[in-house]
């Protein structure tokens, strides 16, 4: 292994509030918690290329949820334990010390990627930065019978006196994706308690299950998840993989979790792979991964691969998922830009806002008519996204990708847009986050954000500069 990690040799596309690691590839959030005073996270990291390669976890602290220390990496794989790679899990606090489970990812022999093994192993810390692995490793060695060797991506938690644990895993038989529970009463000795839940077929749920995470929402249970193998309908499950949930309720005694349809949870190019938290105010918080296996990712020219999205609070209501940007985000707001901007009824277009690199953009507008706002340069239209008012429906298209994403929205005679643009990155959080897109594009000119609308009455707007250096590498 090359021990030079690598470095980061253009900044032209270098986020300013978004959490990546000083150099070299990223990808799934891992281990988010609050610890002594910090919220934590962990983050799959390869710190020797821009390529995917050995997964270390990389770390990351912050007082705020919005600036962000990086800290050293807390994890590395090390011959023959974990030969090739720590790969995504969570975190726990016991006994005034944080647990970290993770998956060992072993290959075998053969130099056939296919020929592969998992396992559930442990690190503790006492500071929330030194970890030790536990000599034991692993907690537990082998996945169920009936499952393949596709088994990972630990999330703990606690309830009572016992300590439970789901797992991706991947039926024997059908192969499709399910997640496995486990308990412990020490987080060490784990028993097998069954599958709560798996795919329908291969084609509608997915073949493989990763990142399954399940926590409680408004009395109803969710079960989050990363589905691989969905194939597309129409205008959904149109990335590679998805990320998306199922409302339900989970019986413990059972091993059963009773639950409805999968739903996405973000319609962006640029979303997988997220991780929640119980906040300490009873906020359940979230981070996912800013990309996708798919993406191009022009980065990599520039020595760096990835980035997590900016946290966000996840709420219920009638059954969906609303996600919106932490409140913290208003810590970062340099100065406000522009408030309540008023146009006069005769425009057809208007810039918001000029030579955008760290910004917010809020605006509200009457549902009532087709509008487009774009990211301009002056050679290009980098980014679009369109309001199809009869049918309710947003669209976004990106200059560097052929293939275009849609969400909806409940009708309404108002629209809201909540933008967080860093550089290389846009989250458009629409009607308070009743449909989320995540995104990245790539201009190495700034754009201007351009608002074009046959109408401009009632279209109310408000600009914040957020903060460049939230992010202490």
């Amino acid at each position: 292994m090359n021990e030079k990690f690598a470095q980061v040799t253009n900044p032209r596309y270098r986020l300013n509030f978004h959490v990546a690691a000083p150099a070299g590839w990223i990808n799934d959030p891992n281990g988010f918690v609050y610890f002594k005073g910090y919220y934590h996270i962990f983050y799959q990291y390869h710190p020797y290329s821009a390529d995917w390669g050995p997964m270390h976890w990389g770390h990351a602290r912050s007082i705020d949820l919005v600036h962000w220390e990086t800290l050293p990496i807390a994890l590395s794989p090390e011959k023959p334990i974990t030969q090739n790679g720590m790969f995504s899990g969570s975190a726990i606090i016991k006994d005034d010390k944080l647990y970290l489970m993770y998956t060992g990812h072993h290959f075998g022999d053969s130099g056939n990627d296919d020929d592969f093994y998992e396992d559930q192993n442990i690190a503790i810390s006492k500071d929330g930065i030194h970890f030790e692995k536990y000599a034991n490793n692993p907690v537990i060695s082998t996945p169920p019978i009936d499952n393949t060797a596709n088994f990972r991506d630990p999330k703990v938690w606690q309830a009572g006196d016992t300590y439970y644990v789901i797992l991706g895993g991947q039926t024997q038989d059908s192969k499709v994706g399910r997640v496995l529970l486990y308990s412990s009463k020490d987080l060490l000795n784990w028993t097998y308690e069954g599958a709560i839940a798996q795919a329908k077929t291969r084609d509608t749920e997915g073949y493989m299950w990763e990142c399954p995470d399940i926590f409680s929402l408004a009395g109803q249970d969710i079960l989050l998840m990363s589905p691989q193998g969905i194939q597309p309908e129409r205008e959904k499950y149109l990335n590679l993989h998805q990320t998306g949930y199922m409302i339900g309720q989970l019986n413990i005694d059972t091993a059963n979790f009773g639950r409805n349809e999968f739903i996405e949870i973000d319609h962006g190019h640029d979303f997988y792979a997220s991780q929640t938290m119980l906040a300490p105010d009873g906020r359940r918080l979230m981070f996912g991964w800013m990309a996708m296996w798919e993406s191009e990712m022009p980065e990599k020219k520039d020595g760096w691969a990835g980035a997590l999205t900016f946290p966000r609070e996840l709420t219920l209501k009638d059954n969906h998922i609303y996600m919106q940007p932490v409140t913290e985000l208003d810590k970062l707001r340099i100065k406000q830009t522009k408030n309540n901007l008023l146009f006069s009824s005769d425009l057809t277009e208007q810039v918001l806002l000029s030579n955008v690199e760290s910004n917010e953009i809020n605006m509200q507008l009457k549902a009532d008519k087709d509008f487009i706002l774009k990211f301009r340069t002056a050679d290009e239209v980098v980014l679009t996204l369109q309001f199809d008012q009869q049918n309710n429906k947003l669209i976004i298209a990106r200059a560097d990708r052929s293939d275009k994403r849609v969400g909806y929205v409940k009708p309404a005679k108002m629209i809201s847009l909540q933008l967080l643009i860093d550089r290389s990155s846009v989250e458009v959080f629409v009607n308070n986050g009743e449909t989320v897109f995540t995104e990245r594009y790539y201009s190495e000119v700034h754009p201007d954000i351009v608002l074009e609308r046959t109408d401009f009455k009632d279209v109310h707007v408000t600009t914040y500069e957020l903060e460049k250096n939230a992010i202490k590498y």
